[in-house]
């Protein structure tokens, strides 16, 4: 195997040995489908009383798949299409044609690797983006082929522990909340409006710290609080484009021509502590006046460990509804009502858990890019939006984020993510060459941050 990093402008490829890209691959998606075989391991006896000998024959059979695909992986197989009856299978096969047959275009020159006009794909030839989206897509497809056990969530044991290690800083997040709250009225400046927004989009960034999929389902806790220590991070934050956000929000406030209603969307990422730091910045949003609708879109299936399902998203509200703690009681009781209100909505799309990047999402699906296009701000959360954001391309860092975006613009659009792979794009030079004398691993460590803005509209 060559030993060569990621030439520039080129997709991430597992096939370079130095990138950050193989070494996801090699090492830590096997330690990922090792967990979550023990994970079921120990759900033997519950499965057993829930669903019989049937679910843990069916348990069984999701065990020996997850050591099978580990094989494969580490073994460097080709991929295989997909053979279960999920709404998606047809897009995931289909797509894996057109993989294959890009494959055959580009090894044409070595006949001996191309058969009937395609060409086989394994784990460490194709793109990283592709071959990562396509592990967790043959764990579910495990999990869809059962008949008792199809809505097993292979996770939900890592995410809900995660939440529960986090509950004190979700507590002083509330607090905060709630007092901030209660300061907002006609008489608030807009100053101090624009410094609250600041602190939760800076919550709400550094919650993507942490990441199961990256900590390969290892928990990670979070022993700080995160209000306390926003100054210092504060320095760690390499692209800022928050002004232009909050000039973004204030003409939304204040349109020019006539009142009209505002509406932001949120692409949701972890679940567990970084959901709540997102829920707290949808209320400021409708609290403040900023927005009159919220919309929240989360993953159609278990994805990358830990983000963000339909049954996360609201077994949280039902968590908060009924904690001890009076604050978050009253915020669960609060963002329940906002869902039947219409503030708020939940929705899930196949889109997101596919293999596209975003640029592909006007021609393969349409009514989901018309429905962002009615958003007057789109905020897409964490590391793996911002990789499909950007195509998971080895940018020059230097490259204008709207420039990277290829052309996906249904509307005005920021990203909130630690930098935990590498690809950046909208970087100064200076800022760069500091970070990297600062931190060699700092494109994928996870301690800096970006909030990257976009007005442009296509």
């Amino acid at each position: 195997m060559a030993d060569e990093t990621t030439p520039v402008g080129e997709p991430l490829t597992a096939k370079y040995q130095n990138s950050f890209a193989y070494t996801t691959i090699k090492d830590r998606l096997p330690v990922i489908l090792s967990k979550i075989a023990d994970t079921l391991c120990r759900m033997k006896d519950k499965v057993k009383a829930e669903h019989g000998e049937k679910g843990c024959n069916e348990l069984k059979t999701i065990i020996g798949c997850m050591s099978k695909l580990r094989n494969e992986v580490q073994t460097d197989k080709t991929l295989k299409p997909i053979e279960d009856q999920r709404s998606d299978v047809t897009q995931w096969n289909d797509y894996l044609v057109e993989v294959m047959n890009l494959a055959a275009d580009n090894e044409s020159s070595s006949s001996s690797s191309v058969k009937d006009g395609s060409a086989n794909v394994s784990w460490f030839t194709e793109r990283w983006l592709y071959v990562e989206c396509y592990m967790y897509r043959r764990v579910q497809e495990a999990v869809e082929l059962c008949e008792v056990l199809n809505r097993l969530d292979v996770f939900q044991e890592q995410k809900q522990s995660a939440l529960l290690s986090s509950q004190p800083a979700v507590d002083g997040l509330l607090s905060f909340l709630d007092d901030l709250l209660s300061k907002l009225g006609p008489s608030i400046s807009d100053l101090d409006l624009q410094t609250a927004f600041k602190h939760l989009i800076q919550i709400s960034l550094w919650s993507n710290k942490c990441d199961l999929s990256i900590s390969a389902g290892a928990e990670m806790k979070y022993q700080f609080s995160l209000l306390e220590t926003l100054k210092t991070l504060c320095d760690n934050i390499l692209i800022d484009d928050t002004s232009s956000m909050w000039n973004h929000l204030e003409k939304m406030r204040h349109p020019s021509d006539h009142p009209t209603s505002a509406r932001i969307d949120i692409i949701l990422d972890n679940s567990a502590y970084e959901l709540i730091t997102d829920l707290c910045l949808a209320e400021f949003f409708v609290a403040s006046g900023l927005a009159t609708t919220v919309h929240f879109h989360g993953k159609a299936f278990p994805w990358f460990v830990s983000d963000t399902t339909q049954e996360d998203f609201y077994s949280t509200l039902a968590q908060l509804e009924q904690s001890t703690d009076e604050v978050a009681a009253r915020f669960g009781q609060r963002w329940l009502k906002r869902l039947q209100d219409g503030s708020w909505h939940f929705t899930v799309h196949d889109f997101w858990t596919l293999p596209f990047t975003f640029d592909q999402m006007r021609s393969r699906c349409p009514n989901l890019y018309n429905q962002l296009a009615a958003s007057n701000l789109i905020i897409f959360k964490g590391d793996l939006n911002y990789r499909k954001l950007v195509g998971d391309i080895n940018w020059d860092t230097t490259t204008p984020f709207s420039d990277a975006l290829r052309g996906f613009h249904p509307a005005p659009l920021c990203v909130l993510r630690t930098t935990k792979s590498d690809t950046v794009a909208g970087l100064n030079d200076d800022v760069k060459t500091k970070v990297s004398q600062t931190d060699a691993q700092w494109m994928v460590n996870g301690n800096w941050g970006i909030i990257s803005f976009s007005d442009q509209i296509s």
